[in-house]
């Protein structure tokens, strides 16, 4: 993958791609928990249209699985799932299921370990997801890999991300929200923007899947109910909460709740639905690429 560098340049941009993919490791570490109780289900509807247009569906392979959330989904629909990612505590809360696999992976896996950790030899995966971890990827490297496991004409990749929640029939929480994410922006990671971005912007080399005319973003939405106490334990599961945090600035300091619950309008225990949009990006290998990847793996 890194053809004929010197070797003292690969093992820098080496360590740099391990630094990045620790770093995502490291940013979630102290709020598995929070983010397995907090963060939104995604929709049948997703799975449903993503399932859609991979012919075969033998063995799905999900990328940053973190708690499981996608691949319990996958499991639904794929004979076998795989899910793979750089933080043990957040797989640590996954949910066991007979058809799922979890794999505890370095951040810079070599091709041929990244084959023998998915179990699949190169052309044989139906389907690669990654859900909400895009951003933090190293994307040429990983389209590199993405292009050895997936069948060959007819393997997909499915990519998505969820953006800021809306609280329906509560604008003066969304404008509490709002206010807050603004002034985090400096604690967030730089490739967070592409979330922001709805992953518009994002290098996508693969072709549109069957019956589509490009590669996104598709949207959907799903929702959760959630009382206050949810509501702000979902902010504390953010990045870029812990990284203030790190830094000695609490996010959420008594004004900003009091703020928020004055905008909930009731009780802290007040239930409301809490929706999230859904931007997914989807496509097929390029054959005359994947033959170029195939051929130098």
């Amino acid at each position: 993958l890194v053809g004929s560098k010197p070797a003292r340049e690969k093992r820098e941009e080496s360590r740099g791609k391990s630094n990045r993919g620790g770093a995502m490791a490291n940013l979630f570490l102290k709020q598995a928990k929070q983010y397995a109780a907090t963060r939104p289900a995604y929709p049948a509807e997703l799975f449903e249209f993503i399932a859609s247009k991979t012919p075969r569906r033998d063995l799905a392979w999900d990328v940053g699985t973190g708690s499981g959330q996608a691949a319990a989904s996958l499991a639904t629909l794929y004979a076998a799932v795989v899910g793979t990612d750089t933080s043990a505590q957040q797989i640590s809360y996954a949910p066991a299921l007979p058809n799922v696999r979890y794999v505890h992976t370095p951040p810079d896996l070599p091709l041929a370990a990244l084959h023998a950790a998915v179990g699949a030899p190169p052309g044989s995966v139906d389907l690669v997801t990654v859900a909400q971890a895009f951003h933090w990827l190293d994307l040429p490297q990983f389209y590199a890999q993405t292009r050895s496991l997936l069948r060959p004409a007819h393997g997909v990749l499915a990519a998505w991300c969820y953006t800021e929640p809306r609280v329906e029939g509560s604008p003066a929480v969304d404008d509490a929200f709002w206010r807050l994410y603004r002034f985090s922006q400096p604690y967030w990671a730089p490739n967070r923007r592409l979330v922001d971005d709805e992953y518009r912007g994002v290098d996508f080399p693969f072709d549109p899947v069957e019956g589509e005319a490009h590669t996104g973003p598709f949207e959907f939405s799903t929702e959760r109910r959630m009382d206050l106490d949810d509501y702000l334990m979902y902010i504390t599961s953010w990045s870029a909460y812990q990284t203030a945090k790190d830094k000695g600035v609490e996010l959420l300091d008594e004004p900003t709740v009091r703020g928020f619950q004055e905008a909930w309008g009731g009780p802290r225990e007040e239930v409301k639905t809490v929706k999230y949009p859904i931007f997914l990006r989807i496509g097929k290998v390029r054959p005359e690429v994947q033959n170029e990847s195939s051929s130098s793996a």
